[in-house]
């Protein structure tokens, strides 16, 4: 089962959050895990590798906080995933590149390994933060449209697969 891991799943429902509320406003980390329900400790561990890949800045101070860096269109879950996880990669293979793995030689599945990674990278990156947001809020044009290609990107490679 392929499976992202707690950080990265509770860094994107903040990132979204983010997008959600795009007012502007600072937001400290305590209301941020109030807002959400997480643990503060992981709130704020999760906000600093934000801050460190640039999607995040922070403001010290009374009217302090975290903010987007930048516009919620801008960033995808592609890059979210990144910065908590760091590269996306299936295999070892995908990770390490041509000759990276012991059993590259022997092994012929690298180049369909190196497919099905380009096709989960491109639908990471067709989703943006502003997609994942709720519809309600946010003033994505066209609404969701990462979501559909995303869609579009899996259903191409499942029939290339098959």
């Amino acid at each position: 089962m392929l499976r992202i891991t707690k950080q990265t799943d509770y860094g994107i429902v903040l990132m979204t959050l983010f997008a959600a509320k795009s007012d502007g406003q600072a937001k400290s980390a305590r209301e941020l895990a109030r807002e959400t329900g997480l643990p503060l400790p992981m709130v704020g561990k999760i906000l600093k590798l934000l801050v460190r890949d640039g999607m995040l800045a922070s403001q010290r101070g009374a009217r302090g906080g975290y903010r987007l860096s930048r516009n919620a269109s801008l960033i995808n879950v592609a890059d979210i995933i990144r910065a908590l996880e760091g590269p996306i990669a299936i295999t070892e293979c995908v990770e390490t590149g041509p000759g990276g793995c012991r059993f590259t030689g022997a092994c012929s599945l690298q180049p369909n390994w190196l497919r099905i990674n380009q096709a989960i990278l491109h639908a990471l990156q067709a989703i943006t933060l502003a997609d994942m947001a709720p519809e309600d809020i946010t003033r994505a044009a066209p609404a969701c449209d990462g979501l559909r290609q995303a869609g579009a990107v899996l259903d191409r490679l499942a029939e290339g697969v098959s």
